[in-house]
């Protein structure tokens, strides 16, 4: 989403990390493994879990900062389709096209998968991302009425520019 608000509060957290090398090198060892299964990853994400957290709402915390500790770049606006037309270029915009529609459909459970192929590939762009905008949209994905409207959102920054 691409809203004015105040990034969220483990987003901020996760900023402050930005320069500590150790913190993101800790949170790194999570890129690929199943959420919340690296120890090295709980100080920085178990105490900004909320108390009663769903376990789907949990690996959501896990996967976003290992993404971010990989690719720490940050801008305060736009959304995955934005970074993707940043990134994409006259000689490469169908690849481009073809791995964004990809992560468009990608199903909840294999989000992980396809957004640290979208980040890697966006880090070899250098492309900074939207931290809090990811982090909403990876919250609520899997609902049928805000996950659609963020992947039309997504492909509206995409194929408008």
């Amino acid at each position: 989403m691409t809203t004015e608000r105040a990034p969220h509060p483990f987003v901020e957290h996760l900023l402050t990390l930005a320069d500590d090398r150790a913190a993101l090198a800790a949170l790194r060892r999570g890129l690929g493994r199943p959420p919340g299964t690296v120890p090295g990853m709980f100080p920085y994400v178990v105490p900004h879990l909320p108390r009663q957290a769903h376990p789907d709402e949990e690996a959501t915390y896990y996967t976003l900062a290992a993404l971010f500790a990989w690719h720490p770049k940050q801008i305060s606006h736009g959304n995955m389709g934005d970074h993707f037309a940043t990134a994409a270029d006259a000689h490469s915009r169908d690849a481009v096209e073809r791995r964004f529609v990809a992560l468009l459909a990608a199903h909840v459970d294999d989000l992980p998968e396809y957004l640290r192929q979208a980040i890697g590939f966006l880090r070899s762009k250098d492309v900074a991302i939207n931290w809090d905008a990811l982090f909403y949209a990876l919250r609520h994905w899997s609902h049928p009425q805000y996950g659609e409207r963020i992947r039309r959102e997504w492909a509206r920054a995409f194929w408008r520019r």
